[in-house]
């Protein structure tokens, strides 16, 4: 079941506060600094299309993936009459398939951590390592343990707002590094009454050196890995750390259909 079939309508609202111009600017830096100016660029998870329509207009040739269609349909919609070229696709990031290859890509607001074991996320880089050219540049972040235990741990969040109200409940697993988050919607209707909407997501936080081995299984060369936003090396107290990673020149690529 799609969890953001009612979600999708306030998604926005909820992600008010991220500074999507910043992460914009500083995934075209990395991008830059790597020689990737310009090219074809795919965004795994791409949601609504809040970045996907930014690095458009940084000049690169997006495609956006999604498996939700109702988020989908509202980039879609935020796209139209702007001529900017973006190909939205409907699939799974641990099954999605293209025509060719791209310069990069990325996947960020914490997509990865909902890949909830070593065999998923395996997949989703598998999948990316043979959709990069040559020498290409995978980009993305995670939320690390520390946030899930030591800031969101088992507590409560509420947002009231003219939409509606909305609360998060978190649960935090140490065993498996698991966040569980059960998300209540109370949407505000055109009769003054509330409809109640009720859905569960669940994360999962990786250490540094899983993810470098998982890259590094995929023929993909970890360069990097930064406290968020910056150069520096993550700290005991990064909540979001991103991971830069490059395409190792693999032949006999299994999935790629050039017709």
């Amino acid at each position: 079941m799609d969890k953001y079939t009612d979600f999708a309508s306030v998604y926005d609202i909820l992600m008010e506060h991220i500074p999507y111009d910043e992460w914009a600017n500083y995934i075209e830096n990395i991008l830059k600094q790597h020689g990737f100016d310009k090219g074809l660029v795919l965004e795994l998870g791409c949601g609504t299309g809040a970045m996907t329509r930014r690095m458009a207009t940084r000049g690169y040739d997006m495609i956006g993936i999604d498996m939700s269609e109702d988020m989908l349909s509202l980039a879609r919609q935020r796209s139209e009459g702007k001529k900017d070229g973006i190909l939205y696709l409907c699939q799974d990031m641990r099954e999605f398939e293209l025509y060719g290859t791209v310069a990069a890509v990325f996947c960020v607001c914490d997509t990865i951590n909902y890949m909830l074991s070593p065999e998923e996320l395996s997949k989703v880089f598998r999948l990316v390592a043979n959709y990069l050219d040559p020498g290409g540049l995978f980009i993305f972040d995670m939320d690390t343990v520390y946030l899930y235990e030591e800031v969101l741990g088992d507590n409560i969040s509420i947002m009231n707002h003219e939409a509606g109200d909305f609360i998060w409940e978190n649960s935090f697993y140490p065993d498996e590094m698991i966040n569980d988050v059960n998300l209540t919607l109370f949407l505000k209707q055109e009769s003054s009454l509330y409809r109640k909407h009720e859905e569960t997501h669940v994360r999962r936080a990786y250490s540094v050196d899983t993810i470098r081995r998982l890259l590094d299984e995929a023929g993909l060369d970890m360069l990097g890995a930064y406290h968020e936003l910056t150069d520096e090396e993550p700290r005991v107290d990064s909540e979001r750390i991103y991971i830069v990673a490059r395409e190792r020149h693999q032949a006999n690529k299994l999935y790629v259909d050039n017709k």
